[in-house]
This record gives structure tokens, C-alpha cells and sequence, in this order.
């Protein structure tokens, strides 16, 4: 598209700004700008501008506690529930999904935050964990299990190389999709695109609800339903106590004929930055810890206990046909507006500076396709074995915290398989997926175990 047809495109928009500084550019940088003007779907953007003349500061709507399996509930259940989600497993129906859009900033590191170097003593990537998980499962049930990793504008090229460049951890090639997530631009408080540069638009990625539209978009989906994948297991980078395909939670899920499923935690305190499951109007979904208000942070019942205490960790288990029920005649997603200070240039092309929150973003969640749901069940874990997340670079959430929860809950296997621990209380263990992926098959390879009184790594 020529100078002309952009700026006629633009004008019948309002946004013929951006080209403010066509003349100064590379044809190169000419080229980047045009192709970001292209890519832009216009009548969803005005949509999306006139959101943010009602956005409102907490959520309004009427908001009820949701049904939870509880760990109570569990203990007489568990048993059932993992013989059904294991033969579903040894029928080769479950594929795993990964979230890695996100970069390693916050933690100071310079790269996708997969690349990001976490375990206890050999110090592998998320992404080695992640894989080895996969790998060791698969194994186990002498099946494939598909992965597919939906990766961002910013950081696919190098994601995809860190897998090729380590053979994919084992895993093979073929049964291994990567895709990139839709980016949408950010406007101004005035409704208007933002520059970043004077040759390129601020763009930010569609949120983690873009997952199901980055399915569809990218042949995922149709690739889940020629190799015959029923269920998708769902989960994000940087928690690295994830339980990955774990059968008890796919035989809650298929056991309640649901369409997708949760698995959430207690809260530790009212303010965790955590979203709850609840009902919104009387639709299951998620109320973001930013949206609630104070009364609904803080509400107690009868005995005492938080009325809203099924935090969500981000991890789910989704149909295949309901993904394609919520992509095949466009994406059903609602689009939340957040407000946010967002780098750019101003008009004369000079850095916009200070902290002021000077435009809007555009995301969606993919909890809220709960609400399309005739059936779903939310399953309570333990926080202690399956949530423990890297998101700041110290302090609360940290690799520090990550690691050490890690090795406590190894230790804590090792107790289970009889194993004594000698010596300092600071000793660390790593144990490789690959040797033992869970309690129940560490308890099986005691005999392989050598006194601990040192740190120790257990692997293949």
C-alpha cells in the first residue's frame, strides 16, 4: 500500500498522525510502519476506543461464590479420577499448551522467560522443565503428547532457535507447534494510536484469551482435531510446580462433562494478586484481583473463612470443540481496556517521560469463555505442590521463592518414598522429571536413591 492509499485509509479514521513523519524515514522503516497500518482490523479498533469512554474502576455486577472440588473432597475421589484421566491419557486424547508470550524483563534477564534459568542446581530453563515434564509423561503412558506454544511478536525467533538448538529437549520435532499471539495497538487518552517510533506503532499483545484465537488463526486447532486430541491441557511459563496433563484433574473434567475446567488455590491473604472463580451474573468466570472491591476482597462468611477464596492459577483443561465453538464463526472473546503508562513519542517526536498513565491497552482473558460454558468445574490444589510462580525478580514470586519451592517439594517426596535427608537443613535436591515426575513413581524408584547429606540431583 502506497503513501496515498495509507493516508486516505487513515484519515477516514482519524488517525492520519501517524504518518507525521513518513517523509524522515527509511524506505526500510516505511516499509515496518505500513505493514503494522495494514495488519489493523479499524472497525474493532473504534470498538475497542469507544470501550474506553465506559471503563469502569471495580467490577459492578452481582458476584456469588462458584462450586469448588475441595481437597476434602478430594482424598475420597482421587483414586476414580485418575484411573479415568490415565486411559484417556493411554488413548493418546490429551495435547498440552503452553503460554510464552512473555519476556524475562522483570526479572532482569535480556530474552523470552522460558530461556530463563531456574532449577535448584542444574539450573534449566523453564522451558527444559516444562519439556522434561512432557517428555517424562509421555513415556510413562508410552503415548505422544502434543505440545504447542503460542510465543509473541517479540520473542518467537528466539524461542523457536533455544528448541533447535537443544533438540527440542528429546521431544520430537514434528509433535511440537509454535505460534505467535496476536498484537493489537494502544491509543492515546484522546483515542488515538500511539507512536512508539516515529516509524513504528506501539503494539501490545491481545491477552491470554488471544490463545484461542491464536489456535484457530494458526492451523493449531486443525491439527488437534486430525491427530485426535480432545482435551488440551493449558498452562503459563513461569509457574514451575505444574503438574502438567495430570490425570486426576482430566478425570474431574471429563467426569463433570465439562467444556473446560480450573484449577485454583486458597488464597493466602485477601489482597493476593490472584483472580477468583465465582459466578458473574450467574455465568462461572474470574473477577481479577484488580477489579474487586473492597467489600468483595474482604468478605467473610458464617465461619470466618474468605468468601472468595478460589484463586486462580492460571492452569485449565479446555475441549477441542469448544475452542473451535469459540473460534469457528469468529472470536467470541470480550475485549477488557486497561489503562496504562505506555512509552511513545509525542508530536514534535520527542519521548514521552513520566509515569502518567497516558493511554489504554486492549487484552482479553481466557477465563471468560467460562461463561460460555454449559458445564465446567473448578479443583482445588495444594499451593505447596502446584503453584508457585516467577514473575519479580526478587522478593515475594521471585526465582528465589521458585527454587526454594521447588526443593521443598522434593524433599517432601522423598519423605513420602522413605528416603532420610541428612545434614544441613539448606542442603538442595533437584530431581529430574525424567527420573521421577511425581511422588507415586518416586516412592517406585527408592531403591535407586543414594543417601542424601549433600546436595543431590536425581536424573537420567
Amino acid at each position: 500500500m502506497n503513501y496515498q492509499n495509507l493516508k486516505k485509509q487513515l484519515i477516514a479514521y482519524g488517525q492520519e498522525h501517524v504518518l507525521a513523519f513518513w517523509s524522515e524515514l527509511t524506505s526500510v522503516q516505511q516499509q515496518e510502519l505500513a505493514g503494522q497500518i495494514e495488519k489493523i482490523d479499524f472497525n474493532l479498533l473504534n470498538k475497542l476506543i469507544r470501550k474506553t469512554q465506559h471503563v469502569q474502576e471495580y467490577f459492578s455486577g452481582k458476584m456469588e461464590p462458584d462450586n469448588v472440588v475441595s481437597l476434602k473432597e478430594r482424598k475420597e475421589r482421587d483414586t476414580e479420577m485418575r484411573e479415568l484421566g490415565e486411559a484417556l491419557l493411554r488413548d493418546g486424547r490429551v495435547a498440552a499448551f503452553l503460554v510464552a508470550g512473555g519476556q524475562g524483563s522483570r526479572l532482569g534477564y535480556d530474552g523470552p522467560k522460558g530461556i530463563y534459568p531456574i532449577t535448584p542446581i542444574k539450573n534449566k530453563s523453564l522451558f527444559q522443565l516444562h519439556a522434561e515434564k512432557i517428555r517424562a509423561t509421555a513415556e510413562y503412558y508410552g503415548i505422544t503428547i502434543p505440545w504447542y506454544i503460542m510465543t509473541s511478536e517479540a520473542n518467537h525467533d528466539k524461542t523457536v532457535k533455544f528448541f533447535k538448538n537443544r533438540n527440542y529437549f528429546g521431544l520430537n520435532a514434528d509433535d511440537i507447534m509454535f505460534f505467535k499471539q496476536e498484537m493489537l495497538p494502544s491509543v492515546d487518552l484522546n483515542g488515538k494510536l500511539i507512536l512508539e517510533k516515529k516509524h513504528r506503532l506501539f503494539m501490545s499483545p491481545n491477552g491470554h484469551g488471544g490463545a484461542l484465537k491464536a489456535i484457530w488463526d494458526s492451523g493449531a486447532l486443525k491439527d488437534m482435531q486430525k491427530r485426535g486430541i480432545r482435551y488440551l491441557f493449558y498452562f503459563q511459563v513461569d509457574n514451575v510446580l505444574l503438574n502438567i496433563c495430570e490425570p486426576e484433574f482430566i478425570g474431574y473434567h471429563v467426569r463433570h462433562n465439562a467444556q473446560m475446567s480450573s484449577k485454583v488455590v486458597r488464597k493466602a491473604y485477601p489482597e493476593e494478586k490472584m483472580g477468583v472463580i465465582c459466578k458473574i451474573n450467574g455465568k462461572h468466570g474470574v473477577v481479577e484481583y484488580s477489579d474487586l472491591s473492597e467489600d468483595d476482597m474482604y468478605a467473610r462468611t458464617q465461619d470466618g473463612e474468605l468468601k472468595y477464596w478460589a484463586g486462580s492459577i492460571a492452569v485449565h483443561i479446555l475441549n477441542v470443540d469448544f475452542i473451535a465453538q469459540e473460534t469457528d464463526a469468529g472470536f467470541r472473546l470480550p475485549y477488557h481496556v486497561a489503562r496504562k503508562n505506555i512509552p511513545g513519542i509525542d508530536s514534535s517526536g520527542k519521548k514521552i517521560s513520566g509515569d502518567e498513565k497516558n493511554g489504554y491497552k486492549f487484552e482479553t482473558f481466557v477465563f471468560d469463555a467460562l461463561a460460555h460454558c454449559t458445564q465446567t468445574i473448578s479443583v482445588e490444589t495444594a499451593r505447596e505442590d502446584e503453584f508457585s510462580a516467577v514473575k519479580n525478580n526478587t522478593g515475594l514470586d521471585s526465582p528465589e521463592t521458585a527454587q526454594r519451592d521447588l526443593v521443598k517439594l522434593y524433599k517432601r517426596w522423598l519423605q513420602k518414598a522413605g528416603v532420610h535427608i541428612t545434614g544441613d537443613e539448606d542442603i538442595k535436591i533437584e530431581i529430574s522429571p525424567l527420573f521421577a515426575f511425581s511422588d507415586k513413581i518416586l516412592v517406585k524408584k527408592k531403591n535407586e536413591i543414594p543417601e542424601i547429606n549433600k546436595d543431590t540431583y536425581l536424573g537420567n
